[in-house]
């Protein structure tokens, strides 16, 4: 599975590319196709996407909010729920806790004086990564601008 992040230029496609999957807010998938590719447009949200090198199975989140509650579909908008509901739907399909790696994107400020949403948004997926000891190998966060 590959996952990748790029600037987002302005005018540019949200699309997933052919064969893809593209997560919007709110949103985790998970696959075992290792031709999928999974996408996302991220301004202060942050993806976290997780990956088991051994057995070849990945997924991607999509969160706003680094912390709150609400129902369970409301829910997937935080941070906490939507990495419990990323890393149990990896671990029923066979992955292995141990050995999950870590990629963080987005975290952008995108709006100067405003509530720094995105640093938060970061700052918990550091906190979480750190404490569930899924070792961080890839990391794009922060600046101003959006990103694909």
């Amino acid at each position: 599975m590959s996952i990748f992040s790029k600037p987002l230029q302005p005018g540019s496609s949200t699309d997933a590319p052919v064969g893809g999957r593209t997560i919007i807010q709110g949103e985790y998938a998970t696959s075992s196709d290792e031709a999928c590719f999974m996408n996302t447009v991220l301004g202060s949200c942050v993806s976290v996407c997780l990956h088991d090198p051994t057995i070849r199975i990945g997924g991607m989140n999509h969160f706003l909010l680094p912390e709150g509650s609400g129902t369970e579909v409301e829910g997937v908008i935080f941070g906490l729920h939507a990495m419990e509901l990323l890393i149990n739907d990896l671990l029923r399909a066979g992955a292995s806790r141990s050995k999950l790696q870590a990629k963080l994107f987005g975290g952008a400020s995108m709006i100067a004086g405003l509530s720094d949403v995105g640093a938060r948004n970061v700052e918990f997926a550091h906190r979480f990564l750190r404490d569930e000891g899924f070792a961080i190998v890839s990391e794009d966060t922060g600046g101003r601008r959006g990103r694909r």
